[in-house]
């Protein structure tokens, strides 16, 4: 049975014909049912992030894994973890097939590479309370399914991420997380709709495990570190609202306490 990603759009059947203002609004459409689809995997992603808050809670790391969008969507949440939560960038990272350079250039080939996934794994010492995100939106690139089988193997927690169902990626997980976004706007460009649900899921289980496991007060990045103007202010105000202060009383806090929030509103 085709997967429901490859199918075709029926409302976009003729797409090349709309006008500018029309194509944007099917896109526009097509990317509300992105939306919806991550609302009905809710139930999964709420076991998932218990799973990753877990393993912070024990010292343990959280690695997103994938091929091509996939695997690029991994890298950029994990890359923002640091300035967002100021943890360490060991803590969550992002793994993508075919090394670094994929990130900039595509290499379609690399998703079929089972032993590669596997090795990757491997290298990147995976094991016993780590949680390890498997992404392949059609559920069946071979570079994860190595990946996920071989951290599950070592002990690890395993989430697949997909957006189709009964798909082998689902036989390698503890949980799976299935955001049913249909067919693209373009036939099979996966990049759209459904690397767009994927990136969403991946900013829920980052934002709030780290939550749950002290990064963040009230609704604030309490770890924020002002390292340029913009940071630098947002830094004020976070420190300003927690004390119920003014501008210049926070400045002072934080000065006395070499720009550290939570030591700032310690005292």
């Amino acid at each position: 049975m085709m997967l429901k990603t490859e199918m075709r759009n029926p409302y976009t059947m003729h797409f090349d014909k709309m006008s500018s203002a029309e194509q944007v609004a099917a896109m526009c459409r097509e990317n509300r049912n992105a939306v919806l689809a991550v609302e009905k995997a809710a139930p999964e992603i709420a076991k998932a992030v218990d799973l990753v808050a877990e393993a912070f809670q024990n010292g343990h790391r959280l690695f997103f894994i994938g091929a091509g969008t996939s695997g690029r969507l991994g890298v950029l949440d994990a890359a923002e973890c640091p300035p967002t939560f100021g943890v360490s960038p060991d803590m969550v990272q992002g793994i993508i097939a075919g090394g670094k350079e994929r990130m900039f250039t595509a290499g379609e080939g690399e998703e079929d590479k089972e032993e590669k996934g596997m090795a990757d794994v491997q290298n990147a010492g995976i094991g016993a309370g780590d949680v390890l995100v498997g992404v392949s939106v059609a559920g069946g690139a071979a570079y994860v399914v190595g990946a996920l089988n071989e951290a599950r193997a070592r002990g690890a927690k395993t989430v697949a991420l997909t957006s189709n169902f009964d798909t082998p990626i689902e036989k390698c997980a503890d949980v799976t997380i299935i955001t049913d976004t249909g067919a693209e706007v373009i036939t099979g460009s996966t990049r759209l709709k459904a690397g767009t649900a994927h990136k969403m899921v991946m900013n829920m289980l980052t934002t709030c495990a780290m939550t749950q496991t002290g990064k963040v007060y009230e609704n604030m990045m309490i770890n924020l570190k002002p390292s340029n103007i913009k940071l630098r202010g947002r830094v004020i105000r976070i420190t300003s609202a927690i004390l119920d202060c003014d501008e210049q009383t926070a400045i002072a806090a934080l000065e006395a306490n070499d720009w550290n929030i939570r030591r700032a509103v310690e005292k």
